[in-house]
């Protein structure tokens, strides 16, 4: 069903909850698997973020080209930051992967 529902995306945001962060390795392999963008939103309850950016990317084995950042998913400014950043993201991913091609020998 996953493939059904990206097709056609330009990226995802993985929204993270620092309590279950096991329930988000499905999702990561996911969009890894596919080369799909994806940011990781950890989800701040009532502003509340309880542990550092650094040991949550550590935790979740992510490597530094995935952005990771705060959000609480109830603010509607808050989600509209993480989908800003989402199209950033994928749109320097996009860039990157068409330079990458138009260099590579023919």
């Amino acid at each position: 069903m996953w493939d059904d529902l990206v097709r056609g995306a330009i990226g995802a945001v993985v929204l993270v909850d620092t309590r279950r962060l096991a329930d988000s390795f499905s999702a990561v392999d996911f969009f890894e698997d596919r080369g799909l963008p994806y940011l990781i939103a950890v989800n701040c309850f009532n502003g509340e973020l309880r542990h550092q950016m650094e040991e949550i990317r550590e935790a979740m084995a992510i490597g530094p080209h995935v952005p990771i950042g705060p959000c609480d998913a109830r603010d509607q400014q808050s989600t509209k930051q993480a989908l800003i950043a989402l199209v950033q993201h994928a749109m320097r991913h996009w860039k990157a992967k068409q330079g990458a091609q138009q260099q590579a020998p023919r």
